[in-house]
């Protein structure tokens, strides 16, 4: 599989974080699941995994605030501006499906990834004309 390399050290970094976002969840799920059931370890609740997925959209909304000029020039963006758009659809997804039937507090992930896409678009929108 090839990869694209990042154009500068500010996407660089960016991309690190955002990949931090969305593996910290998937991993808790990957323990939460296999602790729970064949480690014996019973305090390791479904809690341990809903949290950390409720979470990564509101720091990935605070990344892409701080990054809107990689999203808004594609020249030195693209990658990140494609990874977000993608992982922020699929936190928002999760989030809608598990996340509000767990807790009310995962409204707050939904509009944190809606405010990415929608952001995301705007920025791209406005770059172009």
């Amino acid at each position: 599989m090839a990869t694209m390399p990042a154009k500068s050290s500010k996407e660089s970094r960016a991309i690190k974080f955002l990949a931090a976002c969305t593996l910290v969840p998937i991993l808790c799920f990957a323990f939460q699941d296999l602790g729970s059931k064949y480690g014996g370890m019973d305090w390791l609740t479904y809690d341990y995994a809903a949290w950390p997925l409720m979470i990564a959209p509101v720091l990935m909304l605070v990344l892409f605030l701080m990054n809107r000029e990689l999203v808004r020039n594609p020249r030195t963006g693209s990658n990140f501006s494609q990874t977000i758009m993608i992982v922020a659809g699929m936190y928002l997804l999760w989030n809608l499906i598990g996340g509000i039937g767990y807790s009310w507090l995962a409204v707050i992930s939904v509009l944190s990834s809606l405010a990415i896409l929608v952001g995301g678009w705007r920025l791209k929108k406005q770059a172009s004309a």
